[in-house]
């Protein structure tokens, strides 16, 4: 299967010169999900952002399809794949339906395809049509908001989605749903999909491959049953935060 992404060598430093990405080389696959780990400032969303070119890799090269993202027209990168980040970034002037919509609006659809096409996408979502289209963004709970954020994502139907922590805010049982709803929406349209997140289960709940950054440098990227059983120190380290409590309680009884 040929890959959708690749990052060769990829390295990032900011003006100061201190380093954020270390070489970088990855990988992946057409309609797969990658899930990016890591602690805070290890680079995660910086080098989710340089597919998108929204940073520029110091050294290497990010390509697309094949392509290099340093020579493709920059609004036609951007607008071949969807979006979403934690705080969703709709515009709190625009209804729901004009915020899902609003891709389609800079395309120069027409309207009534407009109007069709959000009405679609905030079902696949699991928001009824007829119940939030005519809704601003401040009348909507954040599960609501990240719902609306997804189908603005896939609105113009791009190949790949970019997702930066796009749960992060959310309470558990909302994260959950939300999860739930992405996985059943990415069986049907078989995106390619770079998550990044903090989050191990969810990270173990929608992947294909798992890949674990650590100062800026790849330690791992593996599919999740491999994670688990991984021997490395920094893999070992990354599950071992995870589900402290059961643990305590476990070695209390």
């Amino acid at each position: 299967m040929s890959a959708a992404i690749e990052f060769r060598d990829v390295s990032f430093a900011t003006r100061e010169g201190r380093p954020i990405l270390d070489s970088i080389s990855l990988a992946l696959e057409e309609g797969s999900v990658t899930a990016v780990l890591g602690r805070s400032g290890c680079g995660k969303t910086t080098l989710l952002r340089t597919v998108n070119r929204m940073i520029e890799a110091t050294q290497g090269e990010v390509l697309v399809r094949g392509e290099s993202v340093a020579s493709t027209d920059l609004i036609a990168l951007r607008r071949s794949m969807g979006y979403v980040i934690q705080e969703t970034g709709l515009f709190p002037h625009f209804t729901v339906e004009r915020n899902v919509g609003l891709v389609l609006e800079a395309q120069g659809r027409p309207r009534d395809e407009r109007q069709a096409r959000s009405r679609e996408l905030l079902h696949s979502v699991g928001l009824a049509p007829d119940a939030f289209s005519r809704r601003y963004p401040h009348q909507l709970s954040g599960g609501q908001r990240q719902r609306v954020g997804l189908g603005r994502a896939l609105a113009a139907d791009p190949p790949i989605l970019l997702m930066d922590e796009p749960f992060g805010a959310l309470d558990p049982l909302t994260r959950a749903e939300m999860q739930d709803m992405l996985q059943g929406l990415l069986a049907r349209l078989r995106k390619t999909v770079l998550l990044v997140t903090h989050d191990l289960d969810e990270a173990l709940y929608l992947a294909d491959r798992i890949a674990l950054l650590h100062e800026g440098r790849l330690v791992a990227h593996v599919p999740p049953e491999e994670f688990v059983r991984s021997a490395h120190p920094k893999v070992r380290a990354y599950i071992g935060a995870f589900h402290r409590g059961e643990r305590s309680r476990e070695a209390q009884r």
